[in-house]
């Protein structure tokens, strides 16, 4: 069953960290989540004066983050010792779990900053597990060329087009997380399968495409109705986008700031525990 445009929302200009400039697509009051994402930015400048002061040291606790950069390079430095540069093309995907202390910080690469952060809740069982991080390179993800001159890129999970499959190198986990960096030529159509039951939703930041007969225009996200499949067709100057989908947790959600978790009593300790200096510690030494 083909899956329709059940909303769209236009993504909205806000600043985050240290006065970057971004547009929040997803997550910017409680009533705009799609279990399990809570938050989608999207930044893109030419003017280093956007972003250059970037994320200072900040804490999370009881959910992932995914950071796509399309162009430029982003450093980042966090409280178990771990130090990187991501690169052009590449993702960081960090687990906060029980806690992480961390920040990024862009850098200019011909003045350029363009990707995305992406924010993946947790089930309870796995709020309080240990933090961890890897760094995927542009290499080492996998791009599918469509025979329209399209190119479909896997940033996790494992997709069929056509009789060709793509897999990711993130796959599974309890929300099992589908993630695509789609662009189509003008015209050009493509059918995704999606699993029935999985919440999905795609941003467009290029173009214009249609689903169903209803066009989703720049800078705006889209939710679906449940089915199997997408169709997706670009405009006349062609489209590209992001399409995400993964398996709802269906559990309450309390949320202060970078802190996610399941009760208010769990923020309150979350807090006390940031307070402390005991956010990242193992339970055994508290």
């Amino acid at each position: 069953m083909e899956r329709t445009i059940l909303n769209t929302i236009r993504a909205l200009d806000t600043s985050d960290g240290a006065g970057v400039r971004l547009k929040r697509a997803l997550g910017y009051n409680p009533m705009v989540r799609l279990d399990p994402f809570l938050m989608l930015d999207a930044f893109s400048s030419e003017n280093p004066d956007d972003y250059i002061a970037g994320f200072p040291p900040h804490p999370h606790r009881g959910f992932e983050t995914v950071t796509y950069l399309m162009e430029g390079h982003m450093k980042h430095r966090d409280h178990l010792g771990n130090e990187g540069d991501l690169q052009q093309g590449g993702v960081q995907w960090m687990t906060a779990g029980r806690g992480i202390i961390h920040e990024e910080m862009p850098q200019q690469q011909d003045g350029l900053l363009r990707g995305f952060q992406l924010w993946i809740n947790l089930p309870a069982a796995e709020k309080m597990k240990a933090a961890g991080y890897r760094d995927i390179s542009d290499n080492e993800i996998p791009r599918l060329d469509l025979s329209s001159g399209g190119q479909i890129k896997a940033i996790a999970g494992e997709v069929t087009i056509g009789n060709q499959v793509i897999s990711a190198p993130v796959k599974g986990g309890s929300t099992d997380p589908l993630y695509l960096d789609v662009k189509l030529r003008a015209g050009e159509t493509v059918t995704v399968p999606l699993t029935q039951g999985y919440n999905a939703f795609l941003y467009l930041f290029e173009g214009q495409v249609g689903i169903a007969g209803e066009t989703v225009k720049t800078d705006h996200l889209a939710t679906f109705t449940d089915g199997d499949r997408i169709t997706l067709v670009a405009g006349d100057n062609g489209a590209r986008l992001l399409l995400l989908a993964g398996k709802p947790i269906g559990e309450p959600i309390a949320q202060y700031g970078p802190f996610v978790m399941n009760t208010q009593d769990e923020i309150n300790q979350a807090l006390s525990d940031y307070r402390d200096g005991t956010l990242t510690a193992e339970p055994s030494s508290l």
